[in-house]
């Protein structure tokens, strides 16, 4: 029998959803991802397109699959990973979370996986922890009122973190399309100490939700737009996490859009902002149009990243009046970035399986 050649200490380590979380006590989550939006403004990152497979499920349900690599330079050295996210809209029906996947992490020398991971909780907190940083960054501040549509595990995540950052929040209102699961959220926070003197309320419909927030964060599945710019209070922060919550008008009535990479957004033809610069109604940040697009001339320029605004190389918010959205694409090196510091302290805490290749 022919002998392949090996190399030694070829295990490779399983970290579960417990292992993940386990991990992830201690690690300043908002710090690791403001430092991976920076390091990538300063073009220390590899950031390629991301695969995208959809389908519909038997029951006629979409349904996706996402394939995201990336890379970024840390105080560790290179770090390089792949995070599979995949989803169905048809679960939240079933009673289970809209996204599961896996997250490899690689060796930078010997290119093979080193460690394989749960991917959702690692991917719905470093989703919070970008609009945490947006927040600090880009809020008008005191951020008193915030309102969080979609109840499911990202505005949980969202509030868990959001919670924890923002020491002047006094009020959250919910809303979610289906009233029994924001009712149930808020029930929940209602009776966790962490959120003990602050007001939750439940939304009869979107408009309220929204009308005095001072940061809204859309945590929703919608394809289709609704938020009108006159809901907003003046001053909103509009954290733009999901897909299609956002009408064109909206956009193009912001004073500041901020985006984490306008490569990522500028290559999809299904969210908004993608399809607004293929219809020539959205200029990229150095003002130029889609080559197939009729040009606009009254089409909204993109301001610049999150990152760039952190290094202050791009404008940020102007007044306390302006109405801001920071729309993320979500980025495969925060996944990498926050993986790797959480793989780190689990090595450390004896946490995982090992398993022989």
């Amino acid at each position: 029998m022919l002998q392949f050649e090996e190399y030694p200490d070829t295990e490779l380590v399983y970290l579960s959803r417990a292992d993940v979380r386990l991990g992830s006590t201690g690690i300043d989550v908002v710090g690791v991802v403001r430092e991976a939006l920076t390091q990538h403004a300063r073009g220390l990152t590899l950031l390629p397109d991301e695969a995208y497979m959809g389908w519909r499920t038997s029951d006629g349900f979409d349904a996706r699959s996402l394939a995201m690599p990336g890379g970024i330079r840390t105080e560790h050295g290179l770090e390089l990973g792949l995070k599979v996210i995949n989803g169905s809209l048809g679960n939240p029906a079933r009673g289970v979370a809209r996204s599961q996947g896996l997250m490899m992490l690689f060796d930078p020398e010997l290119a093979w996986p080193r460690v394989v991971m749960e991917a959702a909780w690692v991917s719905a907190f470093r989703t919070a922890a970008v609009t945490a940083v947006g927040a600090l960054a880009l809020g008008a501040r005191p951020l008193r009122r915030l309102a969080v549509l979609g109840c499911g595990t990202l505005a949980r995540a969202h509030l868990q973190l959001l919670s924890e950052v923002l020491g002047d929040l006094e009020a959250i209102t919910l809303y979610d399309i289906d009233p029994e699961r924001s009712r149930a959220l808020a029930a929940t926070l209602t009776s966790d100490p962490d959120f003990a003197g602050r007001e939750i309320t439940v939304a009869p419909d979107a408009e309220r939700s929204v009308k005095d927030a001072d940061l809204v964060v859309t945590a929703t599945v919608t394809t289709q737009g609704y938020l009108r710019p006159e809901w907003f209070a003046p001053g909103a922060l509009i954290a733009h996490v999901s897909l299609d919550d956002l009408l064109p008008e909206t956009v193009a009535a912001a004073g500041l859009l901020v985006v984490d990479d306008w490569g990522l957004v500028s290559h999809d033809h299904r969210r908004l902002l993608g399809r607004m610069y293929r219809e020539g109604t959205l200029r990229a940040p150095d003002g130029s149009y889609c080559g197939t697009a009729t040009p606009d001339p009254a089409a909204r320029q993109v301001d610049g990243t999150l990152g760039d605004v952190l290094l202050g190389t791009a404008p940020g918010r102007t007044s306390d009046s302006e109405l801001v959205v920071c729309n993320p694409f979500g980025m495969s090196i925060l996944d990498v970035a926050l993986g790797s510091a959480i793989a780190k302290a689990a090595q450390a805490q004896g946490l995982g399986a090992r398993l022989a290749r």
